[in-house]
């Protein structure tokens, strides 16, 4: 059994990742793990590996023949101290992949502090596609943690939160703590409650936002809010969604819809400056409608074209029924251009067919533009519609149009997701570009046609544009509730790269106004008054105009670091279906806990 060594006071010099050639000729300390071990007898080479780097160290028999021997009982992510020279290699032996690859160390003494059995899974592989699976790298979390790209991950996501605390205060910014035990208010996604011991049959909830306290700092005059905040959603998750997560929450006073833009593009501005990049400021601006009509989506990607065309006008007069229904009960008939697009193989049309299906689409046609024209509308349009089509998109020779109809919302939907999807696998995408806007003037509500009523599209003290209020009124106390569709919010997101980073919005500062918003989502007094009773108080007492926003850090790590998976940026992340393999959470507790909340386990 190999002997371990007592750390004792010894002490690191430097890091594994922080010699160069000025240090050549030191005797230096250095601690970490064992990444890699290569023996060539009367020589062993260690690749010793810490959070900063790699330095490669050398035991030589002849010079050091006790480190020697005991370097050889060691193995991969064994804890090892060693103290050594640092010399400078030999020309043919430097390694350019590592910052530490002109110089290595040779080890007089070696010191070791712990054993570790096989790992359950390789930490070094080649590329993305060699790495176990991620349950497996969940499970034992704090090993993937070892990996070099998701310490640098977290390492930026310090850097960030660091700078943005320092662009906040120097904004004038205080940051207060607000309650994670809350009350349960319903209104959108699903509460994570916690019941209360004290309170027998009653529930705090966890935070989704810090909403309301943020605007009732706004009514104590505190002007300048911000908070690093914690926020808990129960909801289906994405590959952009956990159920706990963190952002940057702001609330201001007296805040007009420039002023939160300008606060927010210089905070984004300074941010991104730590991966050296600069953002175009100002950002340019599209409005919700706007943004659907030409790219399908409220979060477009503008760093590659391929906006939807309307093809309505190419088709007057045509028999084929899918397009004749969907123009005919107020659809569209939309497409996209894939410049070179003439060159899809077939297998690839298939396979974009059962994409957009996903998005509620029937079908997908397609147009080619090569030596002749070919389609899949060839035998229902005729040579002469299908080369109108083709025009009216805008296409030329070598690209192809594919087209999608039905109602405005899917074709939206798939058309938008399919724009994504094809810049994606024609690498139509240009690296280390980040193209910004601000999506503004959402709808107020969106209606839901499984219960037949409106719901807040953001939320509902989102204020409504000055000029709708009239509509909000009509809707509410003249009963004309279709014009509650037409309403527009002072409501903005920021989208980078088609990731939507921040929602914010105006919010409500008058009672009568917030009192309408609450009927037109279909709460009585009563109801409004048990859910919101404090805040409505709270109006009366001299509420200031206030706006903020609220940018999730985990969303613009994704950004930063270039990654598609949220949980490449969190240390300890949940799973899909809200798991933490490690701890093995959620899971059942104590009967006797249960039995002190008064909480009983109904069996299915």
């Amino acid at each position: 059994m190999i002997t371990l060594d007592h750390l004792g006071d010894m002490r690191r010099t430097h890091s594994c990742g922080q010699l160069r050639l000025g240090d050549v000729g030191q005797t230096v300390t250095l601690m970490g793990w064992v990444a890699r071990r290569r023996d060539f007898g009367p020589l062993t080479f260690f690749d010793l590996r810490d959070r900063d780097g790699i330095t490669q160290v050398v035991f030589n028999e002849e010079t050091a023949p006790r480190a020697h021997g005991r370097a050889k009982d060691v193995r991969g992510e064994y804890v090892i101290a060693i103290v050594g020279r640092v010399v400078r290699r030999e020309p043919g032996q430097r390694n350019a992949k590592i910052e530490t690859g002109e110089v290595e160390v040779h080890a007089d003494e070696i010191y070791i502090l712990n054993d570790a059995r096989t790992l359950p899974f390789q930490l070094e592989v080649a590329s993305s596609d060699g790495l176990a699976s991620e349950d497996l790298r969940l499970k034992y979390r704090y090993l993937d943690l070892r990996r070099p790209q998701l310490q640098k991950n977290l390492r930026l996501r310090h850097q960030v939160v660091r700078e943005i605390r320092r662009y906040m205060d120097e904004q004038g910014f205080t940051e207060i703590e607000t309650p994670v035990l809350i009350k349960s208010t319903p209104e959108g996604a699903r509460d994570y409650i916690v019941p209360s011991r004290l309170h027998r049959g009653g529930f705090y909830a966890l935070p989704q936002s810090p909403q309301l306290f943020k605007q009732l700092c706004m009514i104590a005059g505190l002007d300048k809010y911000y908070q690093i905040a914690r926020c808990f959603r129960d909801e289906d998750l994405r590959a952009d969604r956990q159920p706990e997560f963190t952002q940057l929450d702001v609330e201001l006073s007296f805040a007009t819809l420039e002023q939160i833009y300008t606060l927010i593009e210089g905070l984004f501005a300074s941010v991104f400056k730590v991966i050296d990049a600069q953002l175009p400021v100002p950002f340019p601006r599209l409005s919700y409608a706007e943004a659907m009509r030409r790219f399908g989506s409220d979060k477009p990607d503008l760093r590659f074209g391929m906006e939807l065309q309307n093809l309505a006008s190419a088709l007057e007069g045509t028999m084929f029924p899918a397009f004749q229904t969907a123009l005919a009960a107020g659809g569209e008939v939309k497409g996209i251009v894939v410049q070179g697009g003439a060159a899809l193989p077939r297998k690839t049309l298939d396979e974009l067919q059962e994409y957009v299906k996903r998005y509620g689409a029937s079908a997908l046609a397609w147009i080619k533009l090569a030596d002749e024209t070919s389609s899949s509308l060839l035998k229902a349009l005729g040579q002469e519609t299908v080369t109108r089509m083709a025009e009216t998109a805008g296409a030329k020779p070598g690209d192809a149009v594919l087209i999608v109809a039905g109602k405005a919302k899917t074709v939206a939907a798939s058309l938008g997701a399919l724009r994504n999807e094809v810049a994606r696998r024609e690498k139509l995408i240009p690296e280390n570009v980040y193209a910004p806007l601000w999506v503004t003037e959402f709808p107020m509500f969106e209606f839901h046609e499984d219960d037949g009523r409106y719901y807040a599209m953001h939320h509902p003290f989102t204020s409504p544009l000055d000029e709708d209020l009239p509509l909000l009124e009509r809707a509410t106390e003249g009963g004309e509730t279709e014009l509650l569709g037409r309403l527009r919010a002072k409501a903005y997101d920021p989208v980078i790269n088609g990731v939507e980073l921040a929602s914010g919005s105006i919010r409500i500062h008058r009672r009568d106004v917030q009192r309408l918003i609450f009927k037109a989502l279909g709460m009585t007094e009563d109801e409004a008054r048990s859910r919101f009773g404090f805040f409505l108080d709270a109006l009366e007492y001299g509420t200031p105009p206030h706006g903020g926003i609220a940018p999730g850090i985990d969303r613009l790590m994704m950004v930063l670091s270039g990654t598609d998976n949220i949980r490449d940026v969190i240390a300890f992340p949940k799973t899909a279906s809200a798991a933490d393999l490690m701890i093995d959470a959620p899971s059942e507790v104590d009967p006797r806990l249960l039995e002190e909340l008064h909480i009983k386990i109904v069996k299915d």
